[in-house]
């Protein structure tokens, strides 16, 4: 998108002075045209579907991120296990650094929207506000792929060493990982402050990123790659501790006793069922953004890229129209998936299948125990 100039034509060598009647405006007309149509200014408004869809974008991402902190203070402030309330002490942090990243970023697209952006020869600079805008974007990318990964890992640690768990997993300790994890984020994030990469404007000039495109150099593909790379390495161990934990849960059902109950092991369900929610959220939502820059910093720093410019361009301004909803889809994973809702689905499921006494069968209701326990046994 372009930026909105004000130009003053008394001020301009370049026009000559006319007369204040109508043959002179559409002289003056005629001339500004010519001018902007040579891309010497630009006059273009600032586009107001764009503004309307980052308004309520951040809307949605706000209310989301609220609702689901409330449910996550609340469930914490009444959890007394304490693999429980370290999952819990993860999740926080990760629905408030999904706010506050969020926020940030969407306060200053719409600064750039409601300005016009910025014009399409200012792409490749960069400025106070898109050096943060870039590291901001870098940062709280980071911080959630980090986070899911750390929670998988704890989660797994849990489910197949419960004993190590519990000698390792403290409180503090979780509040240390937390602290590594932003600082590790915040690291990467400032790098281009020591000339070990660069941001600046992507098209449509409202939003800034690393450079991927235009006059790449070593550093940037550097850059690029370290980025690409630690999104998708935690978005792998991730998938595999999930993975883990799950089979694990699975395993031990099949093979649970007819008539025993472990009702503990629902917290295990329910923690491991969010994880996967994350897990599969953030894939959809970073891998096209982290593996689109990885493709655009390659062919631009060959030389390959081309007449595809311009497809490279949209790949990228899908791949963070993608990311951006990362933050709006997590808190949706603790709203719709905590154990009520998960009962809720599980009866509903069970009286439509009708299902008795097959595999679907062994699941029993003590996975999401509640008071409609004997009602269920009962079907």
């Amino acid at each position: 998108m372009l930026a909105l100039s004000h130009y003053n034509s008394s001020a301009s060598p370049l026009l000559p002075h006319f007369s204040n009647d109508s043959a002179g405006k559409v002289e003056v007309g005629v001339a500004v045209e010519g001018l902007l149509q040579q891309g010497n200014f630009s006059s273009v408004q600032p586009n107001t579907s764009g503004v309307i869809v980052v308004i309520l974008s951040m809307t949605l991402g706000i209310i989301s991120n609220i609702v689901a902190l409330f449910i996550l203070a609340n469930a914490y402030s009444l959890q007394r296990r304490r693999s429980k309330a370290t999952f819990l002490l993860f999740a926080s942090s990760l629905v408030v650094t999904d706010f506050i990243g969020h926020v940030i970023p969407g306060a200053l697209v719409l600064r750039l929207y409601l300005h016009g952006g910025v014009r399409p020869e200012d792409f490749d600079s960069s400025d106070g506000m898109c050096q943060f805008l870039g590291g901001s974007m870098v940062f709280f990318g980071l911080c959630p792929l980090f986070m899911g990964c750390a929670m998988a890992a704890e989660r797994c640690l849990g489910v197949t060493r419960p004993l190590l768990h519990s000698a390792l997993v403290t409180k503090t300790r979780t509040k240390i990982c937390l602290s590594v994890i932003w600082l590790a984020a915040l690291c990467v994030a400032i790098l281009p402050c020591f000339q070990l990469g660069s941001y600046n404007y992507q098209d449509p000039g409202t939003w800034c990123f690393i450079n991927v495109l235009s006059d790449t150099e070593e550093v940037d593909v550097a850059f690029v790659v370290l980025f690409s790379g630690l999104g998708l390495t935690s978005l792998a161990v991730a998938m595999v501790c999930n993975t883990i934990s799950g089979l694990t849960l699975v395993l031990a059902r099949l093979r649970r006793q007819p008539g025993s109950h472990h009702s503990a092991k629902s917290h295990d369900i329910e923690m491991v069922v969010q994880l996967v929610g994350i897990m599969v959220t953030s894939c959809i939502c970073w891998s096209p953004l982290l593996i689109f820059g990885l493709m655009s910093v390659i062919h631009s720093y060959t030389g390959s890229i081309g007449d595809d410019l311009s497809n490279y361009k949209t790949l990228m301004v899908m791949g963070v129209r993608l990311a951006t909803w990362n933050q709006i889809l997590d808190p949706w994973v603790y709203i719709l998936l905590r154990r009520t809702v998960l009962r809720k689905i599980y009866l509903i499921a069970k009286c439509q299948v009708g299902l008795r006494g097959n595999i679907l069968g062994r699941w029993e209701p003590t996975s999401f125990p509640s008071s409609e326990k004997k009602e269920v046994n009962q079907v």
